[in-house]
């Protein structure tokens, strides 16, 4: 009977009960399945995410880009320096306010949009669900994402 009380207690710190490793664990896997087609276009994923952005979104401050896709600054400027390096994008101080960065496509980094088309077709069927079951999965993601 103890031991069957002491189970109890514990259970909240067995791996298989956490929400959050089945999350990381999937992320993890899916971002490996985004190396071989993003190595064609020299990005990691991480860049790929923010070269999306910004292809989307055009010109934006490096905070603005950080709470998009929820990066610090000590993890988004080293990465933006190096898309910089690579002749993707530009950074400059805002005239209106010197403290902000505003972070803009080149026009290398315009054009490797149309190269990046290759991408969500390569990437369609690496999460072997049912096109239903994908929606209701990006959804509650979505939602839960809302609460950061």
């Amino acid at each position: 009977m103890a031991r069957e009380m002491e189970n109890t207690k514990y259970d909240c710190l067995r791996l298989d009960n956490q929400l959050c490793f089945p999350l990381y664990a999937c992320a993890k896997e899916v971002v490996r399945q985004y190396r071989k087609p993003l190595e064609q276009l020299n990005l990691t994923y991480t860049q790929y995410v923010v070269m999306m952005v910004l292809w989307e979104k055009g010109s934006m401050t490096e905070g603005e880009l950080g709470r998009t896709i929820f990066l610090d600054s000590g993890t988004l400027t080293p990465l933006l320096k190096r898309l910089e390096k690579q002749g993707y994008i530009s950074r400059k101080r805002s005239e209106d306010n010197e403290r902000k960065l505003l972070v803009s496509l080149t026009e290398e980094g315009k054009a490797l949009k149309e190269s990046a088309l290759c991408v969500p077709a390569d990437m369609s069927g690496c999460i072997n669900l049912p096109e239903e079951e994908l929606k209701t999965l990006k959804y509650l993601l979505d939602k839960v994402l809302k609460q950061f």
